[in-house]
């Protein structure tokens, strides 16, 4: 079982969208990680996504691929800014999860459950790449498990 971190797909300017829906750029990108995982195999039971537009639409491209049963939602608790020790307290290695969210709160709730401090950076994202956490059973400490990025840079 895994926990997947997502940060949404590249945003459309404000001046263009003031939703800051997704650009054609961050639609393919997307949707190829979206085919790998899938072709992969990963397995998902649910998506959940801070409900903006940009998560939202990246969440959509990851459930049309994944196909996760317990669908797509929004929840409370993933916007940019939004403090991650709540959210963190809730999560379960064993639900299977896949949250969309956005920097800095994926980098911060990653380095929380790795380090003890979302202050300690231990990974840096990148728009539509995932990040799989996992827990030694033994121990119960979160690990990173395997990434996968749209651009090795």
């Amino acid at each position: 079982m895994a926990l997947f971190l997502v940060q949404h797909g590249k945003a459309l300017p404000p001046e263009i969208d003031p939703e800051r829906g997704l650009s054609d750029e961050g639609i393919a990108e997307v949707e190829r990680i979206a085919s790998t995982t899938k072709n992969y195999g990963v397995r998902v039971s649910a998506i959940k996504h801070s409900g903006k537009k940009r998560a939202q639409q990246t969440a959509d491209i990851f459930t049309s691929s994944l196909n996760p049963e317990n669908g797509i939602e929004q929840r409370a608790g993933l916007n940019p800014l939004d403090d991650v020790v709540p959210l963190a307290r809730t999560l379960d290695v064993r639900d299977n999860v896949m949250l969309v969210g956005h920097l800095p709160f994926m980098e911060r709730l990653t380095s929380y459950l790795i380090t003890g401090n979302p202050d300690h950076p231990v990974f840096k994202f990148q728009n539509g790449g995932i990040v799989c956490l996992d827990q030694d059973p033994n121990t119960q400490v979160w690990v990173i498990k395997w990434t996968l990025m749209p651009r090795i840079e």
